[in-house]
């Protein structure tokens, strides 16, 4: 085991676009903001949904895509870089207007009818994300 101690930044809140991407849209703000390592949430309200899981024996990332209005019960994660780009690595849980719960890795086409998040920068620590050969997942690696 391994950390970094970091340092409180800037806390950053605001809305998703309407009808915006919402992976995208938390990315794009990353790179305007120029955030390189950060806490992430948001809650709101989304019109479709792709999530993922991964499958640990196949090693791959199995995409599910719903098509209905969903609320987000919670959504959370990080902001690291990765081939020197700010990247947000977000998972979100999902609940349907029956009150079942579904929940995953957030991919591109989740589409927001309503978001707000919070973004806590951490400066200090210098985390990339990197192949790891254990996993065969992207993780963090120390600088």
């Amino acid at each position: 085991m391994w950390y970094q101690r970091g340092e409180k930044g800037r806390t950053l809140i605001g809305r998703v676009p309407f009808r915006g991407d919402l992976l995208e849209s938390v990315q794009q703000f990353a790179v305007n903001e120029k955030i390189e390592c950060a806490r992430v949430e948001i809650i709101g309200a989304v019109e479709k949904a792709v999530i993922s899981y991964y499958n640990q024996d196949k090693r791959v990332y199995e995409d599910r895509e719903f098509n209905e209005h969903l609320e987000i019960v919670g959504c959370m994660g990080n902001i690291s870089l990765r081939n020197g780009e700010p990247a947000a690595h977000l998972h979100i849980t999902l609940g349907d207007s029956e009150g079942g719960l579904k929940g995953g890795h957030l991919q591109k086409g989740t589409v927001v009818f309503a978001g707000e998040f919070v973004i806590e920068e951490i400066l200090g620590p210098e985390l990339y994300r990197e192949h790891d050969p254990e996993t065969d997942l992207p993780l963090w690696r120390k600088a």
